[in-house]
């Protein structure tokens, strides 16, 4: 089981794909693990390098005892990067993966090649909302939230017909440190990246989820507008839409990230799934 040193911590990380191709790291959401992107690896493993990683807190990534912030979870993926010895590299975030995508684009351009965000916002949520969860998950625990956190992340329709993976989520997510998810909890509460993210000037796609009420469709348009140049696709899923809807997702992946260096056109919107 691969780690790396960063801030004080370790953090754990799988790459998949051949040497000599294209690093593409992908940053999993609140409450997942790395293996959150078990569908994707099959098809971008035989285009890039793909560096996937649990973020500080979750799966098998320690956390530390004080309080963190994007900053903090965003130096994490430069960590990484100098430990696979790759300057450049293609992102690709989820929820708060795509909050960390954003502070990267703003703080960090040189490092990547392009950055897509998916199921996420450049504010998510009012600060009542996370100080509940965190009170309620400091108090009774991690299974206290999950059936209200998987019935977020997808449709009804795939919670009714995909109970083994939905089961598999849920274990997941009630395996994560107290102590971690909480922490990630306040970092996100605490960060409002809606003035920022109109300095990136990084080829950018942009995903939502036609039914996503955790990052509902307009946070994502807000964020492709703010971005010049962003382009913007929605799929018929709600808020994981690469496990609801892997193919679309890879395809939508592998695409933009292969086109990274060829000219971006304006900022545009199409419906896909």
């Amino acid at each position: 089981m691969p780690f790396a040193r960063a801030d004080g911590l370790t953090l754990h990380y799988r790459i998949d794909g051949g040497d000599g191709l294209p690093l593409l790291v992908l940053s999993n959401g609140l409450g997942t693990e790395l293996s959150m992107w078990d569908p994707q690896i099959p098809a971008l493993a035989r285009a890039f390098r793909v560096l996937r990683y649990d973020t500080r807190g979750h799966g098998s990534s320690l956390t530390t005892s004080r309080s963190f912030s994007i900053d903090d979870l965003g130096r994490d993926v430069l960590a990484l990067l100098d430990h696979a010895g790759v300057h450049r590299a293609h992102f690709c975030g989820l929820s708060m993966g795509g909050m960390i995508g954003m502070w990267l684009g703003i703080h960090a351009p040189d490092r990547l090649n392009s950055l897509v965000l998916a199921h996420t916002a450049a504010r998510i949520g009012p600060p009542t909302m996370w100080n509940e969860r965190i009170e309620i998950v400091n108090a009774t625990g991690m299974k206290a939230i999950s059936d209200a956190a998987v019935a977020r992340w997808f449709t009804a329709d795939f919670l009714a017909r995909e109970p083994g993976i939905v089961g598999a989520l849920k274990a997941s997510m009630e395996r994560t440190a107290v102590e971690g998810y909480v922490s990630c909890c306040a970092a996100v509460r605490d960060t409002d990246l809606r003035e920022a993210i109109s300095r990136i000037e990084l080829p950018v796609l942009v995903i939502n989820g036609a039914h996503d009420i955790a990052t509902p469709p307009a946070d994502g348009r807000f964020v492709a507008q703010r971005i010049a140049g962003a382009r913007s696709l929605t799929l018929e899923a709600a808020h994981l839409s690469n496990i609801e809807l892997p193919h679309e997702f890879s395809e939508a992946l592998l695409s933009f990230c292969r086109a990274n260096d060829a000219a971006i056109p304006a900022s545009h919107e199409w419906t896909r799934g």
